[in-house]
């Protein structure tokens, strides 16, 4: 009986962990989309939310999850974020590109060299 105590408990600080860090992620994701220049360095920080703290979050909620039921619907949600994150981002770019959008590249100061 102590043993799926002592497992559980490990489940809980793990999930909170995870749960914690995740949300950290989104928050600085959220602040590099209000930092970043152009559109192309606002989608990289949107990618880290996406994979890593919006990962992390349901990897904490998988671990809290009472019942099997709720376990099997977040994995789908998992699921769908991974196929649907990385073909959102790539339209995106695709179509700014398109546009004739193009990137703010770093330019080396010309009256110091």
């Amino acid at each position: 009986m102590a043993e799926a105590s002592m497992i559980d408990m490990i489940r809980l600080w793990v999930g909170c962990a995870a749960l914690l860090v995740g949300a950290i992620g989104v928050i600085f994701g959220a602040l590099g989309l209000l930092r970043l220049r152009d559109i192309y360095e606002r989608m990289h920080g949107a990618g880290i939310i996406d994979t890593g703290g919006a990962g992390l979050i349901l990897f904490g909620l998988l671990l809290l999850s009472p019942v099997w039921t709720v376990s099997v619907r977040l994995v789908l949600i998992g699921a769908l974020l991974v196929m649907t994150s990385p073909t959102a981002t790539h339209a995106i770019a695709r179509a700014a590109r398109f546009e004739g959008v193009e990137p703010e590249l770093a330019q080396p100061d010309e009256e110091k060299g």
